[in-house]
């Protein structure tokens, strides 16, 4: 089945680019290479109803990207039905979403199109914007760190959790086991407030009593960049991304877990994120600092620091880069120049922000920066991770449907009823032929459930007959 595409002079280019380049020899045998961009609800479209999610999906393939970064945490809400949201504030998701799980839709329109999907928990430690009074600000402030003045909103604009309260990060590891545990995630990915709040924050009371239980009484420096001060901050950080990683690891060993923080070393002495010292430690499989200068030659020293900074692990290192944003678009040549420096070097890809700037300004440039490797595979997945849906055909009585399954195993039952997908039991299906009954269903399709051991116990393990 497919959906009228809102962006018609993206589709043009791209059809016509597809009829060039499709099963051309480089497509089947291109190089390894993350391909990928963040997709968020603010200043664009892209995912704001489930057909735009299915049309930005499939326009996102066919340009020849391989991954995707869609939010799942904003704004003191997830963007998808999690207990743990409901246990503390009251509400299990956004009111913004209307009921939607936009995890679940933008999850299933991925995997239709053959894209790896990270669940991106873009706030990480932040409550809420400065203007914004949530449920979590409201019920939690116990939770917030505070300057030295009592102020809860830092220099950067936002309320912050405190990265050292055990509530905290209870709550937010929390948060994202309810998406690993529930969905067929190919990874999960924390933001650049995986972070101290800033070097003016840590003085409200219970960070006072933490550091004087440490430092035999003594209060924190006035000074915010006292180097022993931050450097104490910096390690509860790190305590906190060791957790993540390890309970992470015990939940779904597959997962790949990734990190976009800012560059380093600005993001040590601004945020006391010291994550080159986390790749240091085998922890996370891929760091995307977000490289974000709009000129080329800016781009290149940043990038160049970026590789000396994560060493031996410079494969899994790739390239945030900026298209979009605050300011004027960054022209397109520099993005190109960019992309072709990461490609010369060892790292393992690039990550383009975001959506809208390779959807809507510069559709046919990026469409053909990758037509002469279409379909590069994602370095750690190779072709087949995510395969073309088997398609059910209805047969015979209407709620009847007949499936051709190629290869036995477990997989996700999709089912198109009022103008979405939603995803019902994981069954395991043997090769061959099988029957299905979907009594309200318009389309019926079969996505391959990738978790493994790690699958929740299917409604159903029999076969589906």
């Amino acid at each position: 089945m497919r959906f009228h595409f809102p962006f018609a002079p993206v589709f043009t280019v791209l059809s016509s680019l597809l009829f060039i380049t499709a099963g051309s020899p480089a497509e089947e045998k291109g190089a390894a290479e993350i391909r990928g961009t963040w997709l968020t609800t603010t200043a664009n479209t892209a995912i704001a109803n489930p057909a735009n999610s299915a049309a930005t999906m499939e326009a996102l393939r066919e340009m020849g990207l391989n991954t995707v970064y869609v939010e799942t945490w904003k704004n003191g809400y997830t963007q998808f039905p999690s207990p743990a949201l409901a246990r503390v504030v009251g509400v299990d998701r956004s009111p913004a979403l209307g009921g939607r799980d936009l995890l679940e839709e933008t999850l299933i329109e991925a995997h239709r199109n053959g894209l790896l999907y990270f669940a991106w928990f873009e706030y990480g430690f932040m409550a809420a914007h400065a203007g914004t009074e949530n449920r979590l600000r409201q019920l939690k402030p116990e939770w917030l760190s505070e300057d030295i003045d009592g102020n809860v909103v830092a220099p950067n604009g936002f309320v912050w959790m405190n990265p050292l309260h055990p509530e905290v990060r209870r709550f937010l590891l929390d948060l994202i086991l309810d998406a690993v545990n529930r969905y067929d995630l190919d990874g999960v990915q924390l933001d650049d407030r995986l972070a101290w709040p800033y070097h003016t924050m840590g003085y409200d009371d219970y960070t006072r009593q933490v550091y004087a239980s440490e430092h035999n009484g003594q209060q924190p420096p006035a000074n915010t960049q006292d180097p022993a001060w931050l450097r104490w901050r910096a390690d509860k950080v790190t305590e906190f991304a060791e957790q993540l990683h390890n309970e992470l690891r015990a939940a779904r060993p597959d997962l790949l877990i990734s990190i976009s923080p800012g560059p380093f070393p600005w993001s040590y002495q601004n945020y006391a994120c010291d994550w080159p010292a986390w790749a240091e430690a085998g922890w996370f499989d891929e760091f995307v600092p977000q490289v974000y200068r709009t000129d080329f030659p800016s781009f290149q020293s940043n990038w160049l620091e970026q590789l000396h900074h994560i060493g031996g692990r410079a494969p899994d290192l790739l390239a945030g880069i900026r298209v979009v944003g605050a300011g004027a678009d960054t022209p397109w040549p520099d993005l190109a120049a960019k992309v072709e420096s990461v490609r010369s070097g060892p790292a393992g890809g690039h990550v383009w922000w975001f959506s809208r700037g390779i959807l809507e300004v510069y559709p046919e440039q990026t469409a053909a920066l990758y037509a002469d490797n279409l379909r590069a595979p994602h370095p750690r997945r190779d072709a087949s991770w995510r395969p073309a849906p088997v398609v059910a055909e209805r047969r015979g009585e209407e709620n009847h449907w007949f499936a051709q399954v190629p290869e036995r195993g477990f997989y996700r039952v999709i089912e198109y009823t009022n103008g979405r997908w939603t995803e019902g039991e994981t069954r395991f299906f043997p090769a061959g032929p099988n029957n299905l009954r979907r009594p309200e269903a318009e389309a019926v399709e079969l996505l391959v459930d990738r978790r493994g051991e790690s699958r929740p116990s299917p409604q159903s393990t029999g076969l589906c007959r």
